[in-house]
């Protein structure tokens, strides 16, 4: 199975332009791996490095090797990626730039399990426990 994974308050708390802090994505996606999915890291991190306005006062303009700071993320956690941000093959079949996976783990997804623990972040992020016991259920893991 292609698996869709987000980044911040999914694979480590908030704190963007920084990594957040653990929370426990490492054992489950290093699971999932094993057990032969596919995981593609699907985050709105980007490399910028060019300073622009982003014409809303609510994001932060800064620059920085965002997105290969997440890839490290993985590296680092010895988890490997099928895909960063699209699904290498599905240009064989579409021109979407959407990238395909038959499941997504985003803690912006409906659904989602998500936990709220102030001394980690002052917003919610998924809780890996409870995504563990669905894809335990599902007959994913």
């Amino acid at each position: 199975m292609t698996i869709n994974i987000d980044f911040d308050g999914t694979c480590v708390t908030h704190d963007f332009p920084n990594i957040g802090k653990d929370i426990g994505a490492q054992k489950v996606l290093k699971a999932l791996v094993d057990k032969g999915h596919q995981l593609i890291l699907f985050t709105m991190r980007s490399d910028r490095i060019e300073n622009k306005n982003p014409n809303d006062p609510s994001i932060q303009d800064v620059t920085g090797l965002f997105l290969m700071e997440a890839i490290e993320w993985f590296n680092k956690n010895d988890i490997t990626l099928y895909g960063i941000q699209t699904n290498p093959t599905q240009h064989n079949w579409t021109t979407s730039p959407k990238s395909y996976a038959q499941l997504m783990i985003d803690d912006s997804a409906l659904g989602c399990p998500l936990m709220i623990d102030t001394e980690l972040s002052d917003r919610p992020f998924v809780d890996w426990r409870a995504v563990e016991e669905l894809l335990i259920i599902q007959k994913i893991l």
